[in-house]
């Protein structure tokens, strides 16, 4: 019975996950009546599913991956409630609510043997996950190269410069908001693509995938691009400091690609 609350937890993990990032980000604020809630919600059932693993197991802490995963991702949510009570905020649930999430995905599937049904389903799963990192990938790059735009224009209306072939640049508040709203379209597409390749991890290798060097660079990658869409919210960053932000963040994509080579979960390998 435990599984059945634990997967019930998972969903209600992903909606508080989902409404925290327009509520912070977006800015948003009637989606922090769906977070807070859903979180509370997600904390009832995972703990009531953790009593009943422990019960199960007849031991009163935890021992194995998945108990240890599972206890981990509920402190990480309590932590949360805590500061959203005590400070009125959901602004640390961009951050908490989808580790939670990502935590209790392995226990959630169920025992080390579970399985995708069919190869269709799994090949899906797999497209979707590469689809949409492509389509994050493409957003942060397309950001990084407003950003550089931004500061030539910067520095053309600086030194009042009217060199023919820069006409042609935009205004800088035009390539502001194209720079801003590119890093918002990128970030669920890379949060789906990373949601969706751990699901195919936890089928393939179980919860040792947490220590191959590819993944735990690609949660590096999402948790920098998140603190850049949280600082250019917070602090109105822009022009060169958000140009060096950008640059560092595409320099980790450059590193999760590189890291192909020593992945035994991510190898890519000629015919």
């Amino acid at each position: 019975m435990f599984l059945l609350w634990l997967r019930v937890a998972a969903l209600l993990y992903a909606v508080a996950s989902i409404s925290a990032l327009p509520a912070v980000l977006y800015d948003r604020p009637g989606w922090k009546k769906i977070c807070v809630p859903a979180a509370v919600s997600a904390f009832f059932f995972h703990f009531v599913s953790l009593v009943e693993m422990l019960s199960a197991s007849h031991h009163s802490l935890p021992v194995g991956m998945h108990e240890v995963q599972s206890l981990l991702a509920l402190l990480i949510c309590a932590a949360f409630l805590l500061v959203a009570g005590l400070y009125r905020t959901v602004s640390f649930g961009i951050f908490a609510l989808p580790l939670s999430l990502l935590l209790v995905l392995g226990p959630a599937m169920g025992p080390d043997h579970w399985t995708f049904h069919s190869p269709e389903i799994r090949s899906g799963w797999l497209g979707l996950h590469i689809v949409a990192l492509l389509a994050a990938y493409a957003a942060l790059i397309f950001s990084l190269f407003a950003n550089f735009l931004y500061l030539v224009q910067e520095r053309r209306l600086k030194k009042k410069s009217h060199v023919d072939f820069l006409s042609w640049l935009p205004p800088l508040e035009t390539m502001e908001r194209i720079a801003s709203g590119m890093l918002l379209i990128g970030f669920p597409f890379m949060t789906l693509g990373l949601l969706a390749g751990s699901l195919i991890a936890q089928e393939s290798v179980g919860p040792a995938y947490f220590k191959d060097p590819k993944v735990l660079l690609s949660f590096a990658m999402w948790a920098l691009y998140l603190g850049m869409l949280f600082v250019r919210r917070q602090a109105g960053l822009r022009g060169r400091r958000a140009v060096y932000l950008s640059s560092l963040t595409f320099l980790v994509v450059i590193s999760v690609w590189a890291a192909n080579q020593f992945s035994s979960v991510h190898r890519f390998t000629a015919p």
